[in-house]
C-alpha cells in the first residue's frame, strides 16, 4: 500500500474536495491533497484548501483549443509535477482537461459525475434525469478519458428519484453519495486494487454491494 499525493481540479464550491480532505485527515484513505487547481479565481473550493493549508492555484484556461488553453495545459502539468502528484481528481471541474495532462497522467485521472453513466452525461445530469422521468439516478466515479464522461466505471451509487423532485433536490440527494464513493475510489487506487480491462474496472477483492440509503456497487470499505 502506498501513500499517494492528490491533485484536485475544481471550479465551484468544493464539497467533494472537502470530503476528500476530510477522509485524508481522518486516515480513511492513504492519500494527501497536495494541490488544488481552479479555473475560477473566486471558487469557494480555494478557500477550503486555504483552511487546510493545502497549496492552491488559480489558472486561467481560456477557450478550448486557444493558445491560452494550451498554455494552461502545460502549466497544469508543471504544477502537478512540482507537487509530486500521483493521482489527479476532477471534483466539479467544469473545463475539459488538456491533452498534456491526459497523456502525462494516463489512467491516473478520476472524475465524479452526478448520474449513473452512461446515462445522462454532460453538465446537467440531475435535471436530465428528472426531465426524462427515470425512477433511479445516482453518481459515478470513473477514469477520465479525453471524451467527457466516457471512461471506465469504478464505483456507482444509486438513489431514488422522488415524484416531487426537481434537479436541485435530486442533486442534494446524489451529492451525499458522491462524498462517500469518491474517497472510496481514491483508496482503492492508493491500494493498487484497480485493474482496467477494456471498458471494465475490476476491483481486486471487491466487497459485495452496500445497501444503505443507496445502492453502492462495489460496496464501501471505509
Amino acid at each position: 500500500m502506498a501513500h499517494i499525493n492528490l491533485g484536485v481540479f475544481v471550479s465551484g464550491g468544493g464539497t467533494n474536495l472537502q470530503a476528500i480532505i476530510d477522509a485524508c485527515e481522518a486516515g480513511k484513505i492513504d492519500a494527501t491533497v497536495a494541490l488544488v487547481i481552479s479555473d475560477k479565481e473566486d471558487a469557494y473550493a480555494l478557500e477550503r484548501a486555504r483552511a487546510h493549508e493545502v497549496a492552491r492555484v488559480y489558472v486561467a484556461v481560456g477557450r478550448n483549443d486557444s493558445p491560452e488553453y494550451a498554455a494552461a495545459d502545460r502549466r497544469h502539468v508543471e504544477l502537478l509535477a512540482e507537487h509530486d502528484v500521483d493521482l489527479v481528481c476532477l471534483a466539479g471541474y467544469m473545463r475539459r482537461i488538456g491533452p498534456e495532462v491526459m497523456t502525462t497522467y494516463a489512467e491516473a485521472i478520476l472524475n465524479i459525475h452526478p448520474a449513473l453513466l452512461p446515462s445522462f452525461p454532460g453538465t446537467h445530469g440531475q435535471d436530465d434525469a428528472v426531465n426524462y422521468g427515470v425512477g433511479v439516478s445516482g453518481c459515478t466515479v470513473h477514469f477520465a478519458w479525453p471524451e467527457f464522461d466516457t471512461g471506465p466505471i469504478i464505483i456507482q451509487a444509486a438513489v431514488p428519484v422522488l415524484p416531487d423532485d426537481d434537479g436541485d433536490s435530486l442533486a442534494t440527494r446524489i451529492l451525499a453519495q458522491e462524498h462517500k464513493i469518491y474517497p472510496q475510489a481514491i483508496q482503492w487506487y492508493a491500494q493498487d486494487r484497480l485493474r482496467v480491462q477494456g471498458r471494465r474496472v475490476i476491483v481486486e477483492n471487491a466487497p459485495p454491494p452496500t445497501i444503505l440509503d443507496a445502492i453502492i456497487s462495489p460496496g464501501l470499505e471505509i
